[in-house]
């Protein structure tokens, strides 16, 4: 039986697991966060990053383009 979680149910994100959702290289997001153009992120005490989950939901969806 498998203990892993399945990314889509776990509440805090690494950087590494939104990189991989999104398809984007980890230098992508970085240059995002520095531009403020990022999701919102939790800085933790030993200096990494965490999206949650819902964070990244409300910001893909306001980049969401109109049908033309």
């Amino acid at each position: 039986m498998s203990t892993t979680t399945p990314i889509n149910s776990r509440e805090r994100l690494t950087v590494a697991e939104v990189c991989a959702d999104l398809r984007v290289a980890r230098s992508t997001f970085y240059e995002w966060r520095v531009k403020g153009i990022g999701p919102r992120c939790i800085k933790l005490p030993n200096g990494e990053l965490r999206v949650r989950r819902t964070e990244l939901e409300l910001w893909l969806d306001s980049r969401q383009e109109e049908a033309a």
